[in-house]
């Protein structure tokens, strides 16, 4: 036989309430909180409708059903808890303006509303709503934490209630205000939290990678060029375009952008868009909730949340889907995201620079790119030169990359020939700097003695191009498709294809091939 207390199941208004208080009081949990007290007065208190608004900014303002009423859209009132007659937390009083209807008027004025006569009682409309219901008694509490609003906590009965009830749920609401400041209070430690771990670990994977660039190397004058214009727009928050061709250091320029800003004490978070399924990208990007889709098993910080207060940068920007371009531009417009599976907007502080080596201006004429997000993207554009531009460079990147080098390996290096360091400097680097990098790593490796030498082997293009040199116009263009068409194995459709590379439609591009009497070879598969 139990020996202990049997539970108090007291229907006095005191006991009621008191079994609720205990109950929101058991949870940390803001959502489990306000349901427990709005299903609690359903249950307990036999209320048939209760409901529970929360202070939040204005975000639904060009969709709200209370937009005509609402004089402040930065702050109104959100619906986030709703027992009895109606669940649904989508519908007309999803949002509330401050000052607007009953509720508004009580967040507005912080004083209570309550009732005996619903139907007879002026400040309450949608009478034949009322009578439908059979609804009789309306209680309504602003939900303050010492002097701070955070909300509305309301409630109709089927019956009238006592002038004892109406006092115990005035101080119940004081209570529901403590109870919804901790859960808030510990969602808002929770989220830092989990921020800090998802930063920590993105930041140990940054370690282990391994960068081109420790600076950025140079003294040609389009290298200055560049120089010149990451000093000017680093201080800004302007966002930046940086274009150039695979291999030529973007990232680096990113990199340089971020730690001569202001923004150089919180994160810069690479993502690189041309490398993530098209199906997760919006999940990378923006993060989801748990149970948003099949092998969502818990809430995950996207990387827009992760970079707040810092920069992030999207690398190959151009291989967005469009319709994660649709929810970029979002971000860049109002600064503000979704997560997957969420219903609530963040709002986010991050700059933004973006980086790719197509031909945007192009993938825009052909419908690969939404032009408003071009255009928003384009604010500051910076060019960096192709290895080719910068010839005079190549000695001083020789030479850091053999120290690079000597540190890995262990080995001890003078440098390179004259007539090694005249083949480097006579070949075009279509890989660029990486290509460079690479090839003196492997010299470095087969190297047998202090003098590094570079033959023609190890530069694959020097010794046979692969196609002639033209003149006239219509023999570069010929040229460079055909160069394109080697490239992608002669695929001239899909998102790899000789026509995503060229910024041509498909068609368009089979047109000039015939034109300009390009055909595939017969033996190419």
């Amino acid at each position: 036989m139990p020996t202990g207390p049997a539970p108090d199941r007291s229907t006095s208004p005191r006991a009621i309430l008191e079994r609720i208080t205990l109950q929101m009081a058991s949870s940390l949990d803001l959502q489990v909180v306000l349901d427990t007290i709005t299903q609690g007065l359903v249950e307990e208190l036999d209320a048939a409708f209760a409901r529970i608004w929360l202070l939040g900014l204005g975000d639904l303002c060009a969709d709200c059903y209370k937009a005509a009423d609402c004089a402040n859209r930065s702050r109104c009132l959100h619906l986030e808890a709703s027992a009895g007659l109606y669940t649904n937390l989508k519908g007309e009083y999803r949002r509330i303006p401050l000052g607007a209807l009953k509720i508004g008027k009580i967040a507005q004025g912080s004083s209570a509303i309550f009732t005996n006569d619903v139907l007879g009682d002026d400040r309450l409309p949608n009478k034949q709503w009322m009578l439908d219901n059979g609804l009789r008694s309306f209680a309504g509490y602003p939900l303050k934490f010492r002097w701070e609003l955070l909300g509305v906590i309301a409630m109709f009965g089927r019956r009238p209630l006592s002038g004892e009830e109406f006092e115990r749920l005035a101080v119940f609401a004081n209570e529901a205000a403590i109870a919804i400041k901790n859960a808030q209070l510990f969602t808002e430690v929770q989220q830092l939290k989990d921020r800090l771990q998802a930063e920590n670990l993105y930041l140990r994977e940054e370690i282990k990678l391994e960068h081109n660039f420790d600076e950025i190397i140079g003294e040609s004058q389009s290298v200055k060029a560049v120089l010149r214009s990451i000093e000017q727009v680093a201080p800004t928050d302007s966002t930046v375009l940086i274009h150039g061709d695979t291999g030529t250091g973007k990232e680096l320029i990113a990199r340089a952008i971020h730690h001569m800003s202001p923004r150089r004490v919180r994160t810069l978070v690479k993502v690189n868009c041309g490398a993530i399924p098209a199906n997760l990208i919006e999940s990378e990007l923006f993060g989801h909730e748990k149970g948003s889709f099949t092998g969502a098993l818990q809430r995950r910080i996207g990387r827009f949340e992760l970079a707040d207060g810092g920069t992030i940068f999207l690398d190959e920007v151009g291989e967005l889907p469009l319709d994660a371009q649709v929810k970029l531009l979002r971000v860049l417009q109002e600064r503000e995201f979704e997560r997957v599976g969420s219903g609530h907007s963040t709002k986010v502080d991050v700059r933004v620079i973006v980086a790719t080596n197509r031909d945007l201006h192009a993938a825009v004429k052909a419908g690969s790119f939404r032009a408003d997000l071009f255009y928003r993207l384009n604010v500051f554009p910076i060019e960096v030169p192709p290895l080719s531009a910068r010839a005079a460079d190549i000695p001083s990147l020789v030479n850091r990359f053999i120290t690079k080098c000597s540190t890995k390996l262990g080995k001890r290096f003078d440098g390179v020939s004259h007539a090694t360091m005249d083949r480097l400097m006579a070949y075009s680097w279509p890989g660029n700097i990486r290509e460079l990098e690479n090839v003196i790593e492997r010299a470095t490796i087969l190297a047998n003695g202090p003098m590094l030498q570079i033959d023609e082997v190890m530069l694959p293009g020097n010794s046979a191009p692969l196609l002639p040199v033209a003149d006239s116009l219509e023999e570069v263009e010929r040229a460079h498709i055909l160069r394109i068409l080697q490239d992608v194995n002669w695929v001239i459709e899909g998102k790899q294809g000789a026509a995503t590379r060229l910024g041509l439609h498909p068609n368009t591009l089979r047109s000039r091939m015939q034109k300009l009497g390009i055909k595939k070879p017969l033996s190419t598969a």
